[in-house]
This record gives C-alpha cells, structure tokens and sequence, in this order.
C-alpha cells in the first residue's frame, strides 16, 4: 500500500523520521518573531519547504534551473554534457538559427536594447508595427497588439476586460495568468470539465443572466496534456449564449495546422469566430512577449487603457525583430511544422509501445508520460538525466497528487534516432527504478 508520493507507507515513517532527525533550520536570533514578520507564515511557504527537505533527505539534486552552457535546442549542454533536450519550447527550431539571430543583432545596432519606456509614452519604433501586421495577418484578424509578457498578457487583459458583475468561464486545466488574470478583475470565475463542451454550455445556460459580459476561455493545445480543444463547438456555444471567445494559443502557433497557423487551421474552423486570439513570441518565435489578435476596436482600445501595455517599457526592438523573423521563416519553411508533427508522432507511439501512460496527447508537440507519483516522476526524471535525455518532472502542487508527470517539448530539430534513444534510455531507467507500466 502507497501514500503521499507514491511511497509505502513504512517508507513514509522512515522519511519523517529522518526529516525529524534533521530538524527545522534555526531562526537568526534578529530574526523577528511577530506573526506579521513571519516568512514561515506566507501562503504555502510551509509546504515548500518540506518538499525541498525531502528531496534533500532522498538524495534527489533538483531537476529546476539547471544552466544551460548554450543554445537550448533539440539538444543542449549542461555542465559540460551533452543531452538530448525535451524541455524547451523550440517547436520549429529557430531559436539559434543564424537568420534569427541576424535580425535581432540589427534591431540592437539601429534601435538600441531597450525601448526605454512604455510605447504610448516613448513612442513606437517600427519593428513593432511590422511584427503586429504579420501576427494579425497570420491569425486572419484585423489587428494585433504585442506585450512585453506572455503571462502578463492574459493577465492584464482579462483585468482590463471583466469587471465584478461578469463570469470568467474556463477550462480547468487553464493556464494559471488566465487565473490571475480573473482574480485582478473581480469577476466571478467557473471551471468547466477539461474539455467538454457539454459541461461548459450547461454552466453558461445557468449562469448567463446573472452576469453581463462573459468571456469563455480555452487553450488550443493544451501545455500539460499536449490535447486540443473541439474548437467549432465552443465557438458555436459562445455565440449561442452572447459570449465572447478567447482562445489561448501558446503552445498551438508553429504546432497545429498544417502550416503551424494554429487550432483554427488544424480544425479547418474560420478564425474570424474566435473574438480574441492570444499568443506568445517565447516559444515557436523564438522570442519573449505576448499579444492579443482580434478586431482593431478591441486592439486600439487596449492599447491606451491595458495596464499592463500602458504602464509597462515596451517589447524590447531585438525581441521585436527576432519574433518577426521567425514568423517569416516559419511561414517561408513548411517543412519544420511537418517534421515536429512527424518527431511528436513517432515519440507518442513508441512511449505507448513501450507501455508508458501518454494521457490524451494528439502527438501535434507535448507528449506527457504520466506515472501519478510526484516521487516517481522525479526519480524517472533523475535517472533519465543520467542517461542523457533532459526532460523536466511536472510534481505536485503544480498538478493535483496521482497525475505527476514528465513532460515532453519535441522539436523540429529532433532526429528519429534522438526520439528512439530516449524512449529506450525511460524504459531502462524505469526497470532500474521497478517503476510499474501504464496499466
């Protein structure tokens, strides 16, 4: 029988026991003890720091902030060591490819490092009009606004957007700035069943008149389960109840459709029914930022109301032109989108062939391997380490006890042999480790 972490529950005793042996860490003596100065007292301050001490009391390294000697891309050094790399978000490749690297070395030598100041106040330099263009342009909507921040960008646009009197209708398994985002507005916020549109048209046909402006949020590939939406069935959903749809686009630009222009061309869906598209520039493009594609009154209004574009330095122009770049070759090289189709589908057979638990994944970019225990997970994860294939464990608190995983990012510069090498370096690990197959 297994508790807590997938461990037994006289392996339990055994590691309290040495938790206690070690005791907690003694309190400088300037150190103040009222309760308002207490660090111990900040939200899950508590539970962090048991994790870490068990870690410690195991033996396990922490697999977080590892450094990176160089390019992290379909493979990466670390300490020195070559890896097979799955924990970057470098779907198309272009992170480090020279042209990339080219264009975001001219922006610097005409436009300095910095935008210095917020774009409304500073004034806008014209890679950042170039770049909005050709994002709208991929989207298939009228306008596009990029933000400094792909986190910030849900969060002070669904700030901006809802007020208390509204509903926030999402996804359980939605990204946490689409939650934060929530929480700044005020509106009352409801979870629907991961992926069902049946769940969500029944809360939107209870809830509809008690609110006045609704936003009904989903991702198109979704970062933990690496599944997709039935985009045309929200769609339908949110005009039949006068909602307004967002969809979260991630993971999905360079990842779905056949030219990598996202859930809408993967499910041959018209974009134009999708209200607001968001996206980031720090995955496929290879850059940093966020941005909200959608009408040009949505994007003007934004523009000179949104906190978090007003009130913040503007995209920096080497992030600008970088992200502009990547979008060009992206488009210009079909061929990188076809070959992480072919590498995430050829990883998702083979996990499955060698009785690993992939979950709902659709084999398009993410593919998980879910073993439950947050222990199990993060030994596979060590031992896989030691056997050169980097890839991060995904542990509670971030997804609930019993859905632990490691988490697969595939690459267009992944060959079939990095693919088959990997898969046969878990299987090893996870004999050596007696950790039991998806059943």
């Amino acid at each position: 029988m297994t508790t807590g972490f997938g461990l037994s529950a006289s392996a339990r005793s055994a590691l309290l026991s040495r938790l206690a042996r070690r005791g907690s860490p003694p309190v400088p003596e300037a150190e103040p003890a009222s309760p308002g100065r207490d660090l111990g007292t900040l939200p899950g301050m508590r539970d962090f720091e048991a994790m870490r001490e068990a870690g410690a009391a195991l033996g396990m390294e922490s697999p977080f902030f590892r450094q990176h000697d160089g390019v992290a891309g379909a493979h990466s050094s670390i300490g020195g060591r070559r890896y097979v790399n799955f924990a970057s978000y470098n779907y198309a490749g272009l992170n480090g490819d020279p042209r990339v690297a080219a264009a975001a070395k001219a922006a610097i030598d005409r436009y300095g490092i910095s935008a210095s100041a917020s774009r409304l106040a500073s004034g806008e330099r014209p890679v950042h009009a170039e770049l909005e263009v050709a994002l709208a342009a991929h989207h298939g909507t009228e306008a596009c606004l990029a933000f400094v921040s792909g986190h910030a960008t849900n969060v002070t646009v669904i700030g901006q957007l809802l007020g208390p009197r509204d509903l926030l209708l999402h996804d359980r398994l939605i990204h946490n700035s689409v939650a934060e985002g929530a929480r700044l507005s005020g509106a009352r916020r409801i979870a629907f069943a991961h992926n069902d549109p049946d769940a969500a048209e029944r809360e939107l046909a209870a809830q509809r008149r008690r609110h006045g402006r609704v936003l009904l949020v989903i991702e198109g590939h979704y970062s933990m389960d690496g599944d997709l939406p039935d985009l045309a069935r929200f769609a339908a959903i949110a005009r039949r109840h006068d909602a307004l749809l967002m969809v979260d686009e991630a993971h999905s630009i360079g990842v779905l459709g056949a030219t990598g222009r996202g859930i809408a061309e993967q499910c041959g869906v018209d974009p134009g029914l999708v209200d607001i598209w968001m996206g980031t520039l720090s995955k496929t493009l290879s850059s940093c930022g966020g941005y909200i594609a959608g009408r040009r009154r949505l994007t003007d209004w934004l523009r000179h109301t949104a906190p978090g574009f007003v009130y913040s330095v503007g995209l920096a122009p080497p992030l600008a032109a970088s992200a502009l770049e990547s979008l060009r070759l992206l488009q210009a090289e079909p061929w990188r989108v076809a070959r992480l189709q072919s590498n995430a589908a050829l990883f998702l057979r083979l996990a499955r062939q060698a009785g690993f638990d992939t979950g709902s994944s659709a084999g398009l970019g993410i593919v998980p391997i879910i073993l439950g225990s947050s222990l199990q997970s993060a030994r596979l994860a060590a031992a896989s380490f030691e056997g050169g294939v980097n890839v991060q464990p995904i542990l509670f608190p971030v997804v609930p006890e019993g859905s632990a995983r490691l988490r697969f990012f595939l690459s267009a510069e992944h060959s079939p042999a990095d693919i088959e090498e990997s898969i046969a370096t878990l299987v090893a690990a996870r004999d050596s480790l007696a950790i039991l197959k998806a059943s």
